[in-house]
């Protein structure tokens, strides 16, 4: 099932006793989740009612205790787990009570438990992962692929945000901006400004508002960042902001280059010139697995900050995350 057609489901009343996020687009795993908890808790009281575990820390008898426990003054409780380790839980039976619980619940459809497991690349082959498979739902959060897939998104980003498109206006912001959609999203937020609260946005209004994007030395700060050179790193920054660069407009690059960086270093080919894979493949050395998923979460939480959920200034925000990823 696709995120959006999971947002359908939910919109028409549907709700599952359990999902199974999977795929490595943050940005389609955190909007799905705040679909699924606003349809879970329905406005109610979260503070006994949403639970989040860590998959490598949590044991079997917590996750087994969490997700029987009872809502109190609500309907429904909410349980997430994000990234289950594979070799970690399997030591402590993690998985193997996964499995079971997906079964249970999967038996009772008016269950007072709704379990979302968060993965970013999950097993196949694993026996949890079949059980949602047969008997839960899948969600694919997997990065988008073509152009079709990638203006179909900012269409739908229009429909949600309230923006009319003119005629090939979502196809050259795809083209100027690419695969990144966290960067995707706050660039029509941006062409919509230029086009104001009536107007329809234009291919002129999308050239002008992402002149930063196409020009900016963004590569320089992935690099910087990337080859561990913290300083050469924040007087990039410093240039960036100084010459106009949204701050989400370079969060957005950060989030894609260490996507990137995650990928490459567990394994995975990525698109792109020979010189600049070898540049990802240099910097990927750097960072253990563990270390890239960690500076994917700070890249979140900065976001957060971002969106005015953090009260520090936005040029801070950025600088501290600066100064983690290239540590």
């Amino acid at each position: 099932m696709t995120p959006d057609a999971l947002r359908k489901e939910l919109a028409a009343g549907r709700l599952r006793p359990a999902y199974l996020l999977s795929g490595e687009e943050l940005l389609l795993r955190d909007d799905t989740l705040a679909w699924l908890r606003e349809a879970v808790l329905a406005g109610g009281p979260s503070d006994f009612n949403f639970d989040r575990l860590d998959g490598q820390t949590t044991t079997a008898g917590q996750l087994v205790d969490t997700v029987r426990a009872l809502p109190i003054m609500a309907e429904r409780r909410l349980v997430v787990l994000r990234e289950p380790a594979e070799k970690r839980a399997a030591a402590h039976g993690l998985l193997d009570a996964l499995a079971e619980l997906v079964a249970e619940v999967a038996r009772q459809p008016e269950a007072a438990t709704v379990l979302v497991v968060v993965a970013a690349k999950p097993d196949r082959r694993a026996r949890w992962v079949k059980a949602f498979e047969t008997s839960a739902c899948v969600v694919d959060c997997a990065p988008l692929r073509g152009g079709r897939a990638l203006v179909g998104f900012v269409r739908e980003e229009a429909r949600r945000q309230g923006v009319e498109l003119e005629g090939g206006a979502a196809e050259l912001l795809v083209e100027r901006i690419g695969s990144q959609l966290l960067v995707l999203r706050r660039e029509l937020e941006k062409a919509a400004l230029f086009a104001g609260p009536r107007g329809r946005v234009t291919r002129e209004h999308v050239a002008v508002s992402t002149r930063d994007v196409a020009e900016g030395p963004i590569f320089d700060l992935t690099d910087a960042i990337g080859e561990g050179r913290t300083k050469d790193a924040l007087r990039v920054l410093e240039k960036l902001i100084a010459a106009g660069s949204a701050p989400p407009l370079v969060l957005g690059a950060l989030a894609s280059h260490f996507r990137r960086l995650l990928r490459v270093r567990t394994g995975a080919r990525v698109p792109g010139p020979p010189f600049a894979i070898r540049k990802l493949e240099s910097q990927a050395q750097r960072y253990r697995p563990e270390r890239l998923r960690h500076c994917l979460s700070g890249i979140h939480d900065c976001d957060e900050v971002l969106k005015g959920r953090g009260g520090i200034p936005q040029k801070l925000a950025l600088e501290r995350l600066v100064i983690g990823l290239s540590s």
